[in-house]
């Protein structure tokens, strides 16, 4: 009877999992497997791994996976590492702590799309202006660069620096927080054992607050897999003619864009970033039994 009772008061709750988690990722599986489907008709003539195939030999999704893996590798330690050092600095200056974090949490709320119209006008080079950025490295004798338009790796500076400075706030948030509810007794001891300050941090502060690095970490690698919305406000929806495309950008343009219409061949690239951002993720659970200490 007791056990009925709890299925019962879970049955909302496996209903809601059930219907927008394991039936779109079972019906997004079916698709991946379904050659030739045609939307119209709601058909096609055969099962099999095509789908994953032309996926992976398509240059447009070749060029995605490239540009989100230089993503993720730049901007998830980046932004993790320049987080901690910022919330340490918060930490000492108690004074204006609140204040701060106020000001470094602003991005956070602000509207993503506005925040890359500031970047673009910041770096974008146009025939009236070069642009603040061109003007300031300007100054140290450096020609003028077009970073929304022009090279590649320009675009994707700019990309990295955009994505860091979105999703800063939220890390310095979690991390000050943290750093804040590390028990004042074990640096008490430290002081009086005279332990210099780079062993406090690497033996004390670190170990603490590991936890929620290894939060931020995994939590950091899956939105950068999933980055879109970035892109976009910088460069605009053609993301594939300015080389600056993403995986889910890719998966979007061949559901709704203008190569739109290929739900199957969006159903095989989802399943290879469900199965890129698993395997990340399962290694990152590996590495986190011997360096997270709870």
């Amino acid at each position: 009877m007791k056990n009925n009772k709890a299925w019962l008061y879970l049955l909302p709750s496996v209903l809601f999992l059930g219907f927008f988690l394991v039936y779109p990722l079972a019906d997004v599986f079916v698709y991946s497997l379904e050659e030739g489907y045609n939307s119209a008709s709601q058909s096609f003539f055969g099962v099999g791994l095509y789908n994953f195939g032309y996926v992976l030999h398509d240059p447009y999704f070749l060029q995605a996976v490239k540009n989100t893996l230089i993503l993720v590798g730049i901007t998830v330690p980046l932004s993790t590492c320049l987080a901690l050092v910022i919330s340490l600095g918060l930490c000492s200056v108690a004074a204006l702590r609140k204040l701060f974090q106020t000001v470094y949490f602003l991005p956070y709320v602000t509207n993503t799309l506005a925040v890359g119209l500031v970047f673009m006008i910041l770096f974008k080079k146009t025939p009236y202006t070069d642009g603040l950025v061109n003007l300031i490295l300007s100054l140290f004798g450096i020609s003028p660069i077009d970073f929304i338009s022009g090279p590649y790796w320009a675009k994707m500076l700019v990309l990295c620096l955009y994505t860091i400075w979105v999703v800063l706030p939220f890390k310095i948030l979690i991390l000050t927080s943290a750093l804040a509810s590390v028990k004042k007794d074990y640096y008490n001891a430290a002081r009086v054992d005279g332990t210099s300050r780079p062993r406090v941090f690497f033996k004390i502060t670190l170990p603490m607050i590991s936890p929620n690095i290894f939060y931020l970490v995994i939590t950091g690698f899956i939105g950068a897999f999933k980055a879109y919305s970035d892109a976009v406000a910088l460069f605009g929806t053609d993301l594939n003619a300015s080389e600056m495309n993403t995986i889910v950008g890719y998966i979007y343009d061949m559901l709704y864009g203008n190569s739109g219409g290929y739900p199957s061949y969006a159903s095989a690239a989802a399943i290879i970033l469900f199965l890129i951002v698993l395997t990340i993720t399962v290694i990152n659970l590996l590495v986190s039994k011997k360096h997270v200490h709870y």
